[in-house]
């Protein structure tokens, strides 16, 4: 009996495994095969996307994509040109990367303005990014986290060449630098998420909005504002003291000058 009862349950579970699919692979995140136009159309790409657009010559094409600290963005674009028979003269593409602040990003390696002959059937573009940091001076120029803007476009080239289509391959990798080289966080986003129609109130605007928290220690005075006075610093007294000296000196000059009554 109980043979009975594993064959029937081991039957049930091979009728099961073949009705049921087996767990299939993850499929690749889909193709991209459009470009925005501007940064605030630029499309969205991932490292594991395809991107293929169909465009003309003299067109800008902009895409966008995230980057964390660690990695060092690597852009590998091909370019496929019309027809030697159409066009007239060689052709100048540039690839740009731009950060969220639109501050234009140095390539550390890769073509990033080449230049294509009459005869060429394609032309080959890349840029790698520094590693991205994950903290720098407010005055530093270094990337940092957050969404980067990719901009391709053809340059220089004969008039008579604006408009034939080409086809543009784009292939994106962020691959993982060294992370012990960077030591530090950054506190705030590069870029605030504003919320359109929402006043932002900052920690010293709720400060000074919020009553009693002053000190009433100068007593008749503390409602008087010196706010007007500025602050005296080297560039005051040198403005007084070349006042004065201009003041001094026009006077000994109009003494030297001035006619004298003959009494």
């Amino acid at each position: 009996m109980r043979i009975t009862q594993l064959a029937g349950a081991v039957g049930v579970l091979a009728a099961l495994a073949v009705a049921t699919p087996a767990a299939a692979a993850p499929s690749p995140a889909p193709g991209v095969s459009n470009a925005g136009t501007s940064f605030l159309t630029a499309v969205a790409i991932n490292a594991d996307q395809q991107v293929q657009v169909g465009a003309v010559t003299g067109d800008y094409l902009y895409w966008s994509f995230g980057a964390v600290a660690g990695q060092r963005p690597d852009l590998d674009i091909t370019v496929a040109l019309p027809p030697s028979t159409d066009r007239t003269g060689s052709q100048s593409w540039t690839v740009e990367v731009f950060d969220g602040l639109r501050r234009r990003q140095a390539c550390v390696a890769g073509e990033q303005n080449p230049v294509a002959a009459e005869n060429a059937t394609s032309i080959t573009l890349g840029c790698q990014l520094r590693q991205v940091r994950s903290w720098a001076e407010p005055w530093d120029g270094d990337p940092l986290p957050g969404t980067y803007y990719v901009r391709l476009s053809s340059t220089e080239l004969p008039e008579e060449d604006l408009g034939l289509p080409v086809d543009v391959t784009l292939a994106l990798a962020l691959p993982t630098g060294d992370t012990g080289a960077d030591q530090g966080e950054l506190a705030a986003p590069l870029v605030p998420n504003n919320k359109p129609g929402k006043v932002l109130t900052t920690p010293a605007a709720a400060a000074s909005a919020a009553p009693g928290t002053e000190d009433d220690e100068d007593g008749l005075f503390s409602s008087w504002s010196f706010d007007w006075i500025p602050d005296f610093s080297s560039r005051w007294v040198w403005t007084v003291a070349g006042g004065a000296l201009a003041a001094v000196t026009g006077l000994i000059g109009f003494s030297w000058t001035r006619r004298r009554r003959v009494a």
